[in-house]
């Protein structure tokens, strides 16, 4: 299978077993959303689907949040992984949101970037999930579920390598939900430690599948 073929019957295989794929995260708009990635980082996020209401029935807004102190936010994020850095991230991301954007989420990379908490994974789960920008987040689990399928080469060692790789080869109208598709792929199929290839319907286009999988329930 080249690999024009491989990332087809990939598309193919999702566009029919999962044509709405979106994140899991629970929000209502840009601002929550925002809120809600920085705090996935590193966590589940059914843990964040746990936390956020009470900040949002606290901090409705970006200008609320950017009024809040370390020490009235940090009970809400206390049981989220690294809650130090987090409440201040988020404090600093609305006081920027309020002093540089006018109280507006930017909707740029370049823009987002500037914001406390924000690298480019986040920016590009922002741009692609509320604009539809062909843009590609790559966390731990697209990183390991693109490799093992065979989408990108072994010498993309970095997210920011596999994200060009994947941009370069997915068809712009996908890539924004491309990366709903490998993460929950990832979540829920192709595990880190035991894969569970005998569920997974992308065997065909597997290299992990036929390299190591069926090697070792052969032996």
């Amino acid at each position: 299978m080249t690999l024009t073929q491989r990332y087809q019957f990939v598309i193919d295989y999702f566009e029919k077993h999962n044509p709405d794929a979106e994140t899991e995260l629970i929000y209502d708009d840009p601002y929550q959303l925002l809120v809600a990635v920085i705090l996935s980082a590193q966590c589940t996020d059914k843990r964040v689907n746990m936390t956020t209401p009470a900040i949002f029935e606290k901090y409705p807004e970006v200008e609320a949040l950017s009024k809040a102190s370390f020490e009235d936010l940090f009970p809400y994020i206390k049981s989220i992984s690294y809650p130090n850095n987090k409440t201040k991230h988020l404090i600093g991301m609305a006081k920027t949101i309020m002093e540089k954007f006018n109280g507006h989420i930017p909707m740029t990379i370049e823009e987002l970037i500037q914001l406390p908490g924000v690298g480019r994974k986040t920016a590009n789960v922002i741009t692609s999930v509320i604009d539809r920008q062909p843009n590609m987040a790559v966390d731990t689990h697209v990183f390991r579920v693109s490799k093992r399928i065979g989408l990108v080469p072994p010498s993309a060692t970095t997210p920011l390598a596999v994200e060009k790789e994947l941009i370069k080869n997915i068809p712009e109208e996908y890539i924004h939900k491309a990366h709903h598709w490998l993460i929950l792929h990832g979540r829920y199929i192709c595990l880190a430690r035991t894969p569970r290839c005998e569920v997974c319907g992308l065997k065909p286009a597997c290299k992990y599948f036929k390299k190591v999988y069926v090697q070792e329930h052969s032996s």
